[in-house]
């Protein structure tokens, strides 16, 4: 039997029958489908209580190895802010600094050394102990799945978001980390997004145009 014989996804009863979600339309427009990019946002204060639950919650999506390579910085102080603020683009100083929590994103460049706590096969830490190079490359990967990771469940906290790249990396790392150990990736705005600020919502690709089935 040839090895995807008879399996069919999670919901559907034939292969050209119709996926029946999981999630209410409500949820899956909460989480994509109305799910904005925010550059402003309204005054009220994000809590020690949210930011936790907002953690517990992504923890739990999936990454090679359970390796888990991201580190979090949760800046919200006027004084936090401050020592960000020279490493943003001009283009992005505003939205970042009237965030009312701005989270920073970064990578453990050493993220092998826990794997025997996480991941049961001995031989785990050996198979990404390697190479600079290749530390970094699984290291940013699934730090970048995990910011997926943060913004859904934002979402789904009821925070809006505001991921963004403009800023200079090598600055951010040397003031938040200068041993060198963890590396920035990128920025996500956190707060209460003020809806009067948006610009009409930009078109998407469809299916057809990037996705092909063999």
């Amino acid at each position: 039997m040839p090895a995807f014989e008879g399996l069919r996804p999670i919901g559907v009863t034939s292969m050209n029958a119709k996926a029946t979600p999981r999630i209410s339309d409500e949820a899956a427009d909460l989480l994509f489908r109305k799910a904005r990019s925010f550059n402003d946002y309204r005054p009220e204060p994000v809590g020690d209580d949210v930011l936790r639950a907002l953690y517990e919650l992504m923890k739990w999506g999936p990454t090679t190895a359970n390796s888990q390579p991201q580190r979090l910085l949760f800046i919200r102080s006027a004084e936090a802010k401050e020592r960000l603020k020279p490493a943003l683009s001009s283009a992005n100083l505003k939205k970042t600094m009237g965030a009312p929590v701005v989270a920073l994103l970064a990578y453990d460049m050493r993220f092998f050394e826990h794997l025997p706590r996480f991941f049961p096969d001995p031989r785990a830490r050996s198979w990404y102990e390697t190479t600079p190079e290749a530390i970094r490359t699984t290291a940013l990967r699934n730090a970048t799945l995990q910011g997926a990771y943060l913004i859904i469940a934002a979402r789904a906290l009821g925070l809006d978001c505001g991921p963004m790249s403009g800023f200079n990396n090598d600055k951010v790392d040397a003031e938040f980390f200068p041993d060198g150990r963890f590396k920035s990736n990128f920025l996500c705005c956190l707060g209460y997004g003020d809806p009067k600020s948006l610009d009409p919502r930009y078109e998407r690709f469809a299916f057809d145009e990037v996705c092909k089935i063999l």
